[in-house]
């Protein structure tokens, strides 16, 4: 009799070990709208930096002015740096890199900018770190808001949500 019962058993223990394996896989990301990308604690720790070299505006986000820069967020990339001195011939000075970057704000002379989690000062004359304060913010949601989700992934850190390819 025992042993009638034990193959079923066994069979429905496997069968939930299975579904549960596949349903918390990388796999079912294709049914999102967005995807998340991760980036090692340890590298987001020394991402930020000041490139003199300007990028394009591709995915903009807030706007915020200090004269004579202008500072543009390039939604989880980091942020651009504008010239304004001249309006009629505003010149892109540079780009700091920070990724999960979605807003920012001026005091003085330095930028506080949104490191995924961490919260950054940016020193605007020396263009340096200043200051990091870490896990101060929760993970950003996807951008349609359509998925929560929850980071169990040790030592990574969501930095980006991208379009799911798959999705149309």
């Amino acid at each position: 009799m025992k042993a009638k019962l034990f193959f079923p058993i066994a069979v429905l223990l496997l069968m939930g070990i299975f579904v549960l394996n596949t349903s918390f896989s990388d796999t079912y990301f294709r049914y999102w709208n967005y995807i998340p990308v991760f980036m090692k604690r340890s590298d987001l720790d020394n991402s930020v930096s000041y490139h003199a070299l300007a990028r394009d505006l591709e995915n903009p986000g807030k706007i915020y002015f200090k004269s004579p820069y202008i500072y543009i967020n390039e939604r989880y990339k980091g942020v651009h740096v504008i010239n304004n001195s001249d309006p009629y011939n505003p010149i892109k000075e540079g780009f700091i890199v920070a990724p999960g970057c979605i807003d920012m704000a001026v005091k003085e002379n330095v930028m506080y900018v949104d490191n995924a989690v961490d919260l950054v000062a940016i020193d605007l004359l020396t263009k340096t770190v200043s200051k990091r304060i870490k896990n101060v913010f929760p993970e950003p949601l996807a951008p349609d808001n359509s998925m929560f989700y929850n980071n169990d992934r040790e030592n990574y850190v969501l930095v980006e949500w991208k379009k799911n390819p798959d999705k149309k």
